[in-house]
């Protein structure tokens, strides 16, 4: 049976708690705004631009964003289905997330005589698994390797020197070694373990063990976030570490590559490293998203003064309250610059929102009035 070897250093633990303290921040802001969606957008968008492209995907950032609201680009076929495939995975995850949340049964689950469907622990399967990669690589792999696992031997070679990298375990040894890991996941006392710990391991066991033929790196960074997810770690899904992985490619390859040399067994390996490395990635992600949630939220007695309330703002809203606490507060000409398409009638409407929800106060008459956050 599977049970990781690792050592829990003074990094990882200065990461974790880097992680709680971005996590307590984002979960409390006093100002979440209503278009986190607009937040969570970018995040997607981020994972499947660079997600990709540390495979290889010529995409720019710009056209990857096109093919993820639905609109078309000109590109390379495959560059293209490769975005769009990596789109649907997030999708999918997402779709996961909302069913266990609800409470409802995920593959291959079976609920247990007594237990409440709304409190039991998220069930992890080789279904899902698969399922990821028949996402990840439709129209772009031979169907009969499409949602399979591979059966045939496999090496990874490096494509400077061309000497082999990795040499996966032999096909035949890959069902054995995934049903052991996956059940090593649904066990309670892994459960113990931080779900960024989890996460780390996940992501590298699923790379150590290159189940399929091709698609094993979108696969495992996509599996990967699932114990995060679902674990009580999802942060509203405002963030996205491809990105580093991408433009760290080459430290992200080389901890990769140290680790698989550890030891000829996959389950023998020592992930200390990878599990130092995989949370310091995720707390430089999670501290630049409270960066820019703690942006909007000027002020965490906000929330006191509010009867510990979160205010939801709109776009417009968001514009207005930044202007305010760069320049300290404004004027009805200064919100026409700011938003000069939308309507007076509206910017007041927005105005008189943030004054009702105490955000903002008004001072001075109508037609002079000046507008700045509240005193705190």
């Amino acid at each position: 049976m599977f049970s990781p070897i690792f050592t829990i250093n003074n990094q990882i633990l200065k990461n974790i708690g880097t992680l709680e303290a971005a996590k307590a921040v984002i979960d409390e802001a006093p100002l979440i705004p209503a278009y986190e969606k607009q937040f969570q957008q970018e995040a997607v968008i981020r994972t499947v631009h660079y997600g990709t492209r540390i495979e290889g995907n010529d995409l720019t950032y710009q056209d990857v964003a096109k093919l993820v609201e639905g609109r078309q680009v000109t590109a390379a076929d495959r560059d293209i289905q490769e975005v769009i495939n990596y789109r649907n995975v997030i999708n999918y995850l997402e779709e996961i997330w909302a069913t266990f949340d609800a409470g409802l049964p995920l593959p291959e689950e079976k609920y247990k005589e007594g237990v409440d469907p709304k409190n039991r622990p998220f069930f992890y399967s080789e279904s899902i698994i698969k399922k990821i990669h028949e996402l990840t690589t439709t129209k772009i792999i031979d169907e009969a390797d499409i949602g399979k696992y591979r059966r045939q031997q496999v090496v990874l070679k490096n494509t400077q020197t061309g000497e082999i990298a990795h040499r996966p375990p032999p096909a035949i040894e890959v069902p054995y070694l995934m049903s052991d890991f996956v059940a090593w996941l649904n066990e309670p006392k892994s459960r113990e373990i931080h779900p960024a710990i989890r996460a780390a391991i996940t992501q590298y066991i699923l790379v150590a063990i290159h189940p399929f033929v091709e698609g094993n790196g979108r696969v495992s960074r996509a599996f990967g976030i699932l114990p995060l997810y679902v674990e009580g770690y999802d942060i509203r899904r405002l963030f996205s570490i491809e990105e580093y992985f991408d433009r760290n490619a080459e430290t992200y390859y080389n901890t990769l590559q140290s680790t698989h040399e550890k030891d000829s067994d996959i389950f023998e390996r020592d992930l200390t490293d990878w599990v130092t490395y995989y949370t310091e990635v995720l707390a430089i992600e999670l501290s630049r998203v409270k960066d820019k949630v703690q942006t909007l939220s000027r002020d965490l007695k906000f929330k006191q003064k509010l009867g510990g309330k979160q205010i939801h703002l709109s776009e417009r809203q968001i514009k207005l309250v930044e202007y305010m606490q760069q320049f300290g507060g404004l004027r009805m000409p200064d919100a026409k610059s700011l938003l000069p398409m939308v309507s007076d009638d509206t910017i007041w409407r927005d105005l008189k929102k943030l004054i009702d929800d105490k955000v903002v106060q008004k001072r001075g008459s109508t037609k002079g009035a000046y507008y700045c956050l509240s005193n705190v």
